[in-house]
């Protein structure tokens, strides 16, 4: 299965790739999706929305899972968020794909195990989990990644239920 996981911003969107074979997490591929602040919103959202056309194409995931919003002190911030994630979901339910939406706290504790860890910690469990040499980076990305690992957790963990295991 392959999950790609997204945390979507209008500066910045995150996004992460990675596959589930033999019971092991394997990291396939992650970025960023940049704009520039002095570009017209509906052009930013544009190159959102046709950078995650080519994602789509390229590397075929079986469901995108998307971080959902957290709210800020800063309503402009969750306001442009909010248009970012709301392109993201429409590109990918228009791809006829399975669409899965976590909090930062589902992510967190798929993650690391604990819902009030901080970013850093989320990046060595990521870097772990995904045998990266390196800790990922930007921010944006690793949590993207991240999302991806809490989808696909999610995912096993709904099939050991089903298959009458719990």
């Amino acid at each position: 299965m392959r999950a790609l996981g997204i945390d979507p911003g209008t500066a910045t969107t995150g996004y992460g790739i990675v596959d589930y074979l033999a019971g092991r997490e394997k990291l396939v591929h992650y970025g960023t999706i940049r704009t520039a602040a002095e570009m017209d919103m509906p052009i930013r959202l544009c190159r959102i929305k046709g950078e995650l056309d080519r994602l789509l194409q390229e590397y075929q995931p079986d469901v995108v899972a998307v971080e959902e919003l957290f709210y800020h002190r800063n309503s402009k911030t969750v306001i442009t968020v909010a248009q970012s994630r709301g392109v993201v979901l429409m590109t990918a339910a228009a791809a006829g794909l399975p669409i899965a939406e976590y909090t930062p706290l589902q992510v967190k504790q798929s993650v690391v195990g604990y819902g009030n860890a901080d970013k850093r910690q989320v990046q060595i469990m990521v870097q772990r989990i995904l045998a990266m040499n390196e800790m990922p980076r930007p921010d944006d990305a690793a949590d993207a990644l991240a999302v991806a690992i809490c989808c696909l957790h999610s995912y096993r963990l709904s099939r050991f239920i089903k298959d009458g295991n719990l």
